[in-house]
């Protein structure tokens, strides 16, 4: 097998992948793009593991880790997304900049000053 293959494919795979990332303004779409960039990797792995005829296959072995990690990360990675969407009411990477809450105004949050001077 041909190495110049995989590698091209990867390396496309990564490129879509980091346009994704940079260009998108969804996030949902961000992390697809992420999970793009990690596909290649471990098509990176597992080609360069055949080339070399490694008989611990040890580039098989750490790409079941890696699709076991991309798997959690996708799945902390969509529950903090759905949340953020709940609470802000929008997916959009660019607005959700600022993830300070604003203060909520109350009766009880007047300085003692003024409390003092409306008991008095």
């Amino acid at each position: 097998m041909h190495l110049v293959y995989p590698a091209v494919l990867a390396a496309l795979l990564f490129a879509v992948g980091v346009y994704g990332v940079l260009a998108r303004r969804n996030a949902i779409l961000v992390l697809m793009s992420v999970e793009l960039m990690l596909n290649a990797v471990n098509l990176n792995l597992v080609a360069f593991d055949v080339w070399l005829r490694d008989t611990l296959h040890a580039g098989q072995a750490l790409t079941l880790f890696t699709i076991a990690i991309a798997a959690a990360e996708i799945g902390i990675g969509l529950a903090i997304v759905l949340m953020v969407h709940r609470n802000k009411g929008t997916s959009d990477v660019d607005r959700l900049r600022d993830t300070a809450e604003e203060p909520h105004e109350s009766a009880d949050d007047t300085p003692t000053g003024e409390k003092a001077e409306a008991t008095a």
